[in-house]
């Protein structure tokens, strides 16, 4: 069977992703993993960045001996499959992104890190501080949290996948972001698209940016649909 590999996204944990991960076990050799500082892995010294979780990727297949795997990628995780597939071509098949920013500036990296002030969730959304403590357990999840804000204001100050670093993927890409979706812009996902040499579109009715507002099933139907008309191989 195929490899595929499920990356989480910001602030996002391996569990989320285990009903996929269990409704694509027939089909695919499924994979997820937790980047570094999440999930309760150590917090490093070193800040957050797309290149640190790359990284965590090809380490991640060195170990389990993956030659060359499929990525599902949810918002962040989306980014990083994205910036493999450009940094180890080899390694990625395609890519299949689900609510991944790619229109990064100042302006909508202050954007985002406005909504990152712990103790505002508190107050305002305690169910979501209880699932965030709960994910990345024993770390604390504020601290995950302060990590991110200043990974996106690097992004914001310098983005790591430019237009034309998408002109030069050659692989299949599949981009997807919801109709309802408050982060993510249906018009920047175009503008990726449309950047993208054997790129495909996919916006889902009546569908918000978090992961959970999904069904699991038409997730993995989409999931299975692009595979599908994915190539065999690809040159190592």
């Amino acid at each position: 069977m195929e490899n595929l590999l499920l990356l989480h996204g910001a602030l996002g944990a391996a569990t989320m992703l285990e009903p996929l991960k269990q409704a694509l076990a027939e089909s695919y050799n499924v994979y997820t993993l937790n980047f570094a500082g999440h999930g309760g892995n150590a917090l490093l010294e070193q800040g957050y960045s797309i290149e640190l979780f790359a990284q965590n990727v090809v380490d991640f297949m060195r170990d389990r001996q993956l030659e060359q795997v499929h990525i599902f990628g949810y918002s962040m995780g989306g980014y990083v499959g994205l910036y493999l597939a450009q940094q180890y071509p080899g390694l990625i098949k395609s890519v299949f992104t689900l609510a991944t920013k790619f229109a990064w500036s100042e302006e909508t990296a202050a954007k985002e890190v406005k909504m990152l002030n712990p103790d505002k969730i508190k107050e305002k959304v305690p169910q979501f501080a209880a699932m965030l403590a709960q994910h990345h357990a024993p770390q604390l999840w504020e601290q995950v949290m302060h990590k991110t804000a200043a990974m996106m204001q690097q992004l914001g100050k310098q983005p790591v996948l430019t237009p034309d670093i998408l002109a030069q993927l050659q692989l299949p890409v599949q981009v997807a972001v919801g109709d309802q979706d408050t982060m993510v812009s249906l018009e920047e996902t175009i503008a990726a698209y449309r950047n993208l040499p054997n790129g495909r579109l996919l916006v889902l009715p009546a569908t918000k940016h978090p992961l959970e507002t999904i069904a699991v099933s038409r997730l993995a139907q989409e999931i299975n649909l692009f595979l599908a008309h994915t190539p065999a191989s690809i040159p190592a």
